[in-house]
């Protein structure tokens, strides 16, 4: 957990410095969500099914401490750059550290937890994302007010430093002293249908797409909901700017303890209840907490049309609830879908198809909106709800869609390994 949540600021960090990255940078919106989203989520990508393959086969524990120390030395890297295209090649070094580390941990902790008590269990390891974004945006106010009051930094070797720089070098060298950690994590035996078995990929390949209407409809239904998340998560602290008028310090705090407290108890809130439903006998559990939480975020987008900032606090607060609540039992419906040894591989599909359609779509269909169909910055607000919604409502029709095919498949891998 401690690992995601370094993980998330330094992913988040850049949400709240869209003001001077764009300004010394000289670029626009459209830009800045790609270093946000797609220039990270590409190589996440990319290297997530590799490395979900080694995750089936190596020590976990070591997989994770080549992961935090890859991202943490292109987070540095992202604090020395100086023109659009170093950030951007930074930000894929970052993504391509963090792929290491989810499938990992999410075949390590199923290792180590019965299914009774699995969601739970998956979901604080999630809690991450919240707590990691909420002090992202804490942390980051109150070092821009400091930096920006002290102006421009001269650093050995470095040079001139901009404040915004200075946030992704101390990130950077946080990552690589948290390595030390590490060496206190116990590696499980691993447990479950299948375990001490190699499989091939064609084998993995051919599994899921013994399981594909499963498997397609948990991804695509989850994808949208990151969609929305996302999409929120990289424009919120913009639009409190934009549209409430609030100083980047107020913004860091407020975001920091909506996203922080509520998305934190949002996903124990979903990782209990599942867990509650699958004691009471509902096989797809996971998937009925994710179309629960899919229907009670819908409403909370008005908020972003509202002028009351109170009101758009208080909504963004239930938004952030809401949308926490599927991203702890998502991938522990994975791993109560596939054997012991395809579960890195099957997690990483998993994170391949919500990071890509989540974090490198979600960011950059919320700023072609507002820079091609409003063309106005203070649209922001509009373009966050008709993406949040068009994308939550397909959520809910997919999920819906799914209960049935989810628990087909958990009956029949209980049958074929029994």
């Amino acid at each position: 957990m401690v690992a995601y949540i370094l993980s998330f600021i330094d992913r988040q960090i850049l949400n709240l410095l869209v003001g001077p990255i764009r300004r010394d940078l000289e670029i626009s919106d459209t830009q800045m969500s790609l270093l946000m989203g797609f220039s990270f989520a590409l190589f996440y990508t990319i290297c997530g099914i590799p490395l979900g393959r080694m995750a089936d086969k190596t020590s976990r524990r070591g997989l994770i401490a080549a992961g935090v120390l890859v991202w943490s030395a292109m987070t540095a890297a992202c604090g020395m750059a100086k023109h659009y295209w170093q950030f951007l090649f930074a930000r894929v070094g970052v993504g391509a550290g963090e792929a290491a580390l989810s499938p990992a941990a999410y075949s390590l902790i199923a290792d180590s937890f019965p299914p009774e008590k699995r969601a739970t269990a998956i979901s604080v390891y999630s809690m991450g994302i919240y707590v990691g974004s909420g002090l992202a945006f804490l942390l980051g106010g109150v070092v821009i007010h400091f930096a920006s009051a002290q102006g421009d930094i001269m650093l050995p070797v470095i040079g001139e430093t901009r404040p915004w720089q200075l946030i992704f070098l101390m990130l950077g060298a946080a990552g690589v002293i948290f390595c030390v950690l590490l060496a206190f994590l116990k590696e499980p035996v691993r447990q479950g249908a299948g375990a001490g078995t190699e499989v091939s990929f064609v084998e993995v390949a051919a599994y899921i797409n013994k399981n594909r209407k499963t498997v397609l409809l948990h991804n695509l239904s989850f994808a949208c909901l990151a969609f929305s998340a996302y999409g929120a998560a990289s424009w919120v602290p913009a639009f409190f700017m934009r549209s409430h008028q609030m100083a980047p310090s107020e913004v860091g705090f407020t975001y920091g303890i909506l996203v922080g407290v509520f998305g934190s108890l949002g996903i124990l809130v979903g990782g209990r209840l599942s867990d509650y439903l699958t004691l009471k006998g509902y096989t797809a559990a996971p998937m009925r907490v994710g179309l629960i939480a899919a229907c009670l975020a819908l409403p909370s987008y008005l908020g972003y049309a509202s002028d009351n900032v109170n009101v758009a606090i208080a909504a963004i607060g239930m938004g952030a609830f809401t949308l926490a609540m599927p991203f702890g039992v998502a991938p522990a419906a994975i791993q109560e879908i596939m054997p012991n040894p395809m579960r890195g591989q099957a997690s990483a599909v998993y994170l391949f198809v919500v990071t890509f359609f989540g974090l490198g779509v979600g960011p950059t269909a919320v700023a072609l909106v507002t820079d091609y169909v409003f063309a106005d910055d203070n649209a922001l607000r509009y373009s966050l709800l008709i993406i949040s919604s068009i994308a939550t409502g397909l959520a809910i029709v997919l999920l819906f869609a799914s209960l049935k095919p989810y628990q087909r498949s958990v009956e029949q891998l209980r049958a074929d390994f029994s």
